[in-house]
């Protein structure tokens, strides 16, 4: 993995991000995460999450990941 270039898991947990902002105007939570793109542990869910705060492709504002913005 390129350190700037997110992986196929992580282009999917940007894409569910991307989905449900658009639904909803909100981020989502961890859970809802988990349910789009196939992972049933928030644990994974909170990891990749991680990784693409790290690459710069999202933010969050606080602790909590449903305060997540793309930022790409």
């Amino acid at each position: 993995m390129s350190a700037g270039r997110p992986t196929v898991r992580q282009e999917a947990v940007l894409r569910a991000i991307r989905d449900v902002i658009a639904d909803t105007g909100d981020a989502p939570t961890v859970r809802e995460i988990g349910q789009r793109v196939g992972l049933s542990s928030s644990g994974s869910v909170a990891y990749q999450l991680g990784r693409l705060e790290k690459l710069g492709l999202i933010s969050r504002n606080g602790r909590h990941w449903r305060s997540c913005r793309l930022t790409g």
